[in-house]
C-alpha cells in the first residue's frame, strides 16, 4: 500500500466498453473504488461525479473502479456496471472493472467508496472519504475538492488522509 507522499501503483484496467485506462498524464488523478450496491457509494456518487465534471477542465482525470466479487454480489457484475454507464450515471468518468482485485489490493482499498488523489508524478497526496458525511450532500465532497485544489496549487492537502467510510470491499474467498 502506498503511503501519503509515495508513488502509487500504476495499473491499466478496462472500462465497460473494454477501453484501457490508468493513472497517467494528468495534473491530478482521482481514483475511487466504488460499486453498484453499497448505500455509502451510492450516497456519495453524484458528489464524486460533480467533482469530476468541475475539475475536468483543470486537467484532472477521475477513474471509478469496481473491485467487488461479482459472483457473490451480482449487482456488481460487468453487465450491471454497463447498465449504469448507459443510463448516464458516470457522465465522463470511466467505470473500470478490477476483476482480479489486484489493483484494489495494491492500493489497500478498504471500502466503497475509498478515494485516492495522485499528483502529476503519480504520488499519493490524499486518501479517504470524499467528505465527512455521506448523508449530507451540502458537504459537496469538500475533502476531495480541498485535496485537488491543494495538489493543483502545488501544496500538500490538509487533511492528507481521512478514514475511508463505506461498505467493505467484497473480496473473493
Amino acid at each position: 500500500m502506498p503511503s501519503i507522499g509515495e508513488r502509487a501503483p500504476v495499473f491499466t484496467l478496462p472500462d465497460t466498453g473494454g477501453r484501457p485506462h490508468g493513472p497517467a498524464g494528468a495534473a491530478a488523478t482521482v481514483i475511487v473504488f466504488t460499486c453498484n450496491h453499497c448505500p455509502y457509494a451510492l450516497a456519495w456518487h453524484e458528489r464524486i461525479i460533480d467533482v469530476a465534471q468541475d475539475y475536468a477542465d483543470r486537467d484532472v482525470v477521475t477513474l471509478a473502479i469496481n473491485p467487488n466479487d461479482a459472483e457473490r454480489y451480482p449487482r456488481d457484475s460487468a453487465e450491471a456496471m454497463l447498465a449504469r454507464v448507459q443510463q448516464g450515471e458516470f457522465d465522463g468518468v470511466p467505470y473500470l472493472r478490477d476483476e482480479s482485485q489486484e489493483v484494489a489490493r495494491a492500493y489497500d482499498a478498504k471500502t466503497t467508496p475509498d478515494v485516492f488523489v495522485l499528483d502529476a508524478d503519480g504520488v499519493l497526496r490524499y486518501r479517504g472519504a470524499p467528505d465527512g458525511d455521506h448523508d449530507d450532500p451540502g458537504q459537496n465532497a469538500g475533502w476531495l475538492r480541498g485535496a485537488l485544489d491543494a495538489v493543483l496549487e502545488g501544496r500538500d492537502p490538509q487533511p492528507s488522509e481521512t478514514p475511508p467510510i463505506g461498505c467493505s470491499i467484497k473480496w473473493r474467498a
